[in-house]
């Protein structure tokens, strides 16, 4: 079984890779203690993933039987562990806001504050098609220009990269001293690891891969003033173990 980050250490890493690449302004957050904690959660296994279409808004139809087991599953954990969130974020996508609404209800902490700036990137035209079709009328995503949206009227993967770290600071300025959850997106998380770790842009070439899991949970906070982050975990589903 696969060891998650928080089984090693926590590691310490600055937040220069919150700062815009064309601005390089810092993030700033004030608390009493410690100026914010952050948990991203990835949503559980949507109805799209197996009917292989592009999960916009109109492609999105929420869970499958599994997703809520496994959503079920996180939800339970964080109860029987006590866990405690100031807020609870969702994506406004229905994978999302399925998940979200699981885990509020095991913890009593409602309302969700559904945002689009946590969805994943957005596609434009193609959404719900199938990925083939996709591929077929606007080519692979490998091969894509990274200032291209991915097809009229959707985000490019810098733009797209550009939104994630906004979101991030906003939510980090708007809950000074408070532990937040987030209900969000694969791609979402990664850039928020990319800009974490001070590690490049989405679109930077890089010698690894990052890949949240279904209801994986990724926790960062900042214990003081500074520009100093804590990764407490990674891709943390344990919970999931024990399913099928």
């Amino acid at each position: 079984m696969a060891r998650s980050l928080s089984d090693v250490a926590s590691v310490r890493v600055q937040v220069k890779g919150l700062q815009r690449p064309t601005r390089h302004l810092p993030v700033h957050a004030h608390g009493p203690e410690w100026a914010v904690r952050l948990v991203l959660i990835r949503h559980a296994e949507p109805e799209a993933n197996i009917a292989g279409v592009v999960a916009g808004h109109k492609g999105c139809t929420g869970l499958t039987a599994r997703g809520r087991a496994q959503a079920e599953a996180l939800a339970v954990r964080l109860r029987n562990e006590a866990e405690h969130f100031d807020v609870l974020y969702s994506s406004v996508l229905p994978r999302a806001v399925e998940t979200a609404e699981i885990i509020a209800a095991a913890l009593d902490l409602t309302p969700v504050r559904k945002d689009c700036d946590l969805c994943e990137l957005h596609p434009g035209e193609c959404d719900g098609m199938s990925w083939d079709e996709q591929v077929r009328r606007y080519g692979p995503g490998d091969t894509r220009d990274p200032d291209q949206p991915m097809s009229p009227g959707g985000e490019s993967v810098r733009s797209f990269d550009l939104r994630v770290r906004d979101t991030l600071r906003r939510l980090i300025e708007l809950h000074a001293g408070e532990s937040v959850a987030v209900v969000t997106h694969g791609g979402f998380i990664i850039v928020s690891m990319l800009a974490l770790l001070d590690a490049g842009g989405l679109a930077d070439e890089r010698g690894f891969v990052l890949a949240p899991g279904y209801t994986s949970l990724t926790e960062w906070d900042r214990a003081d003033d500074s520009q100093t982050w804590a990764l407490r975990r990674y891709n943390d589903t344990g919970h999931l173990f024990f399913l099928p």
